[in-house]
């Protein structure tokens, strides 16, 4: 059984963990359990219930009026604000609740409305990145099973294929190539998928090599097909400490290139980089450089 402890609730809703304890005692919000040790802990329906509290408490409904409302009711209220409405959170509240149902259609509604609102771009860079952000902290504390995580991404992973598909296939006169790959080890390929579709959405090319690639693979590779510029994304799969030498080794071997980096470890180097290694803080610095070269 999934165990969250009131601060993992306070992470995940943005309910202050205070406030969960007054709506708990006066409402009966939610009703925790204890481990043998008499510690309490919610589940996944007390997660859901106050992730939809909080969209209706957000939009101005009163925890007295909300709580009258049931199950159901509940449930109607949010999906009808989430159709209505251009707010993020609600949004990623909504795809986190279908994340942990494993409810396919749940999000596909929710991610198309977004789209149609927003645009697709802006529905990666303002919903998607930070739903992400929340995923990892549901790895953090434990309460995600990797079925459900694989479940998520791909549906997300899917929605990125099919729009790098429906760009123009035919490159501008004066494209750049840009080879993408991800790190040995490293499987979390949405952010190295939306750079592609930003690259060949402003008219350059793609090699897009994918997961895992062993650096003498890339050197094979830049010697049947040249490349101006190489991106890769670090996530996950080196411990923080080895990234500023995996680093060297990319400069050294591709000393005549640029080498974008980009992903959530990288706001963890502090040492000081090479000069063709250039750092991506998120896709808008990327769409700048793109419109300079």
């Amino acid at each position: 059984m999934i165990h969250y402890s009131i601060n993992d609730l306070e992470k995940i809703t943005g309910i202050k963990a205070h406030t969960i304890r007054i709506w708990e005692k006066r409402y009966s919000v939610v009703s925790p359990q204890r481990t043998e040790t008499n510690i309490r802990y919610y589940n996944d329906d007390d997660l859901k219930k106050l992730l939809n509290i909080s969209t209706l408490n957000k939009h101005g409904f009163k925890i007295s009026d909300i709580v009258k409302m049931g199950h159901e009711g509940l449930c109607q209220k949010v999906l009808e604000i989430a159709n209505t409405t251009t707010d993020h959170e609600t949004s990623i509240n909504n795809l986190i609740v279908s994340m942990i149902e494993m409810d396919e259609d749940k999000f596909e509604k929710v991610l198309a409305s977004v789209i149609i609102k927003i645009g697709f771009e802006r529905t990666i860079t303002n919903i998607i990145y930070t739903f992400l952000e929340k995923v990892g902290i549901l790895w953090q504390v434990g309460t995600i099973n990797p079925a459900q995580e694989h479940f998520i991404t791909n549906l997300i992973r899917q929605k990125l294929i099919i729009a790098i598909d429906g760009q123009d296939s035919y490159p501008k006169t004066d494209a750049k190539t840009f080879l993408l790959f991800l790190p040995e080890n490293e499987l979390h390929e949405l952010g190295l998928l939306f750079y592609s579709y930003i690259i060949k959405k402003a008219g350059h090319k793609v090699i897009y090599l994918g997961q895992s690639v062993p650096l003498n693979d890339i050197l094979e590779v830049i010697k049947i097909r040249n490349a101006d510029f190489i991106i890769t994304y670090f996530v996950a799969a080196l411990d923080p400490s080895e990234i500023p030498g995996y680093l060297l080794k990319i400069s050294e071997r591709f000393s005549n290139k640029d080498i974008f980096i980009a992903g959530y470890q990288v706001s963890m180097i502090n040492e000081k980089l090479p000069e063709n290694i250039k750092t991506l803080q998120d896709a808008e610095e990327f769409k700048s450089y793109l419109n300079r070269i």
